[in-house]
């Protein structure tokens, strides 16, 4: 009789248990719920630092120098190449890129320091070059730089008779994968030839811009790079009625932004000149994806009247604002606008023999100490712009010692430096970019000035 009476309780018990729940589960949908909150694991690792890598745009080529092959390029013209690292840093390591494309090419530099003590090495470099041949004719000055995943060139020409020519370097040990997009007359394209480009490791391509933007009077060029970053520029020359005209090597402008400035760009033919065939200063733009109004202020260094213009930019299409009603003189050129845009200023030493010209880009803003590499060239000055809303300090330290320079609120200064020297720039404060210009007889140059590589961030990785 026990063991059936000790099933019944059990029995019993549960329906009772049961109802109870039932019962329960009203009350339990009105009442809170206890909340029970747990923090995910996380683990904190700073990634360690890479080598520093630059490289640089290489020697002037020439085209067609040989009667029986039109397309043919050769060397015109070396590149003396400035370069250092910071004080106590690892010196830098220099080596030569293959150049296929060039025939007994030398190839451009590239240069490398490693990190020590998990801090990396900060390093900056700048070539120039002179050439004067009855063919080609100019003085050439160019930032060594490190590769970009996208890089943005305004510059050249693609028209019918132009030599001009992209070069694309890629200083890494992995090959990269490049695609190319012509911004022009009608808007973004991408030709059969500017898709998949492959550029080997440790090597330079060079392509003829014509073969990309045929006919295409101010074309602005887009490099979408895989597998490594590509350091992409233009050479560009110029020939009148058989007489060279300039050369120059147009490094990147700055990413698509609301605001741009070029903080100096020198200003040569004066309105009016005798022998002035066009004008002697030219701004391209593009927005790429929204049309936009754009304003355009052009604040002299030192003395002179400001000036201002407006447009309307079309998406996807470039265009030239003629800036020949200035003044000769050195300007500080700021564009604002609702969408972002791209520019880079051209300007000219004249229309005659013997005259050089070049394209001043937007650099980016530096928020960190710099090194400023300066190329051996005629009479070097070092520009800076603040377009903070209060007045910034620079400290600059090179070959005399240190100083310190005042920067006006949405103004710019120049000081002379030494060629063939590196400078630490130091920004205390305000949005500071920076640009080296030079200018000589049959001379004309101009490069941005490159923020060092940011120290890497704290990665937080979630373990499953």
């Amino acid at each position: 009789m026990t063991g059936p009476t000790r099933r019944t309780v059990r029995v019993g018990a549960g329906i009772a248990v049961a109802a109870l729940f039932a019962a329960a589960i009203p009350a339990a949908a009105l009442a809170p719920w206890p909340a029970a909150v747990r923090e995910p694991v996380a683990v904190t690792a700073l990634p360690e630092p890479t080598a520093s890598l630059v490289s640089c745009a290489g020697p002037i080529l020439a085209v067609g120098r040989d009667a029986t092959d039109a397309a043919l390029l050769t060397d015109a013209a070396g590149q003396d190449v400035a370069a250092a690292t910071a004080p106590g840093q690892p010196d830098a390591a220099a080596a030569r890129l293959a150049s296929p494309d060039v025939s007994g090419g030398a190839g451009p530099d590239a240069l490398s320091a490693e990190p020590r003590e998990a801090t990396r090495t900060d390093l900056a470099a700048a070539g120039s070059a002179t050439v004067a041949d009855e063919d080609l004719a100019g003085f050439a000055a160019s930032a060594c730089a490190p590769g970009l995943m996208e890089s943005w060139l305004v510059g050249g020409s693609g028209a019918t008779g132009a030599a001009d020519l992209l070069l694309l370097s890629n200083p890494s040990g992995v090959a990269s994968e490049v695609d190319i997009t012509v911004y022009g007359a009608e808007g973004a394209v991408q030709p059969a030839a500017a898709a998949g480009i492959i550029v080997p490791a440790r090597t330079q391509r060079v392509l003829p811009l014509a073969a990309l933007a045929l006919g295409q009077e101010s074309p602005v060029v887009r490099v979408n790079a895989a597998g490594a970053p590509i350091q992409a520029s233009l050479q560009t020359s110029l020939t009148r009625t058989l007489l060279p005209g300039g050369v120059d090597q147009v490094g990147t402008t700055a990413a698509p932004d609301t605001v741009q400035v070029i903080p100096s760009a020198t200003v040569v033919v004066a309105p009016g000149e005798e022998g002035a065939s066009e004008p002697g200063a030219r701004l391209r733009l593009l927005a790429p994806s929204d049309d936009t109004d754009v304003v355009v202020d052009l604040t002299p260094l030192g003395s002179g009247a400001a000036a201002s213009e407006t447009l309307e930019l079309s998406a996807g299409v470039p265009a030239e604002l003629e800036l020949g009603g200035l003044a000769a003189g050195t300007y500080r050129v700021e564009v604002t606008a609702e969408h972002p845009v791209v520019t880079a200023l051209w300007t000219t030493s004249g229309f005659g023999e013997g005259t050089d010209f070049a394209w001043h880009t937007a650099p980016s803003v530096i928020s960190v100490p710099s090194l400023v590499a300066v190329a051996v060239g005629p009479s070097p000055f070092l520009a800076l712009s603040n377009e903070g809303e209060e007045e910034s300090r620079v400290t600059l330290s090179g070959p005399a010692g240190e100083s310190d320079i005042v920067v006006p609120a949405g103004g710019a200064v120049r000081t002379r430096v030494q060629d063939a020297a590196v400078y630490q720039l130091t920004p205390q404060g305000g949005a500071i970019r920076a640009n080296v210009t030079y200018r000589g007889p049959g001379a004309l140059a101009g490069y941005d000035v490159i923020p060092a590589d940011a120290a890497a961030e704290p990665v937080v990785v979630f373990p499953q």
